[in-house]
């Protein structure tokens, strides 16, 4: 109910956006084009290699490698090994 009366607030005072906004506090420096390479770098080499390993190896939080693969590097897990999620005629 909180959330309710707080959003009626301010559509009275004007917003009209609904996307949060910013707001000071550390950035996310974890995923970065370093760091991406350097995760797409350990997954050439072994791509059998799981997350919890490669986040170790970096020392950055697993959640962001698994952001970081899925997401930045289009790759997915398939038979216990990291793929690109559209294969190509040549792969």
């Amino acid at each position: 109910m909180t959330q309710v009366y707080q959003w009626c607030s301010w559509l009275k005072d004007g917003r009209t956006s609904l996307q949060d906004e910013p707001r000071s506090g550390r950035p996310n420096t974890a995923n970065n084009d370093w760091n991406t390479a350097r995760v797409d770098e350990l997954i050439k080499v072994d791509r059998r290699v799981k997350l919890k390993k490669i986040s170790l190896k970096l020392d950055i939080p697993k959640t962001n490698v698994y952001e970081i693969v899925n997401d930045e590097l289009g790759y997915r897990k398939v038979s216990a090994r990291w793929v690109p999620k559209m294969l190509s005629d040549a792969h």
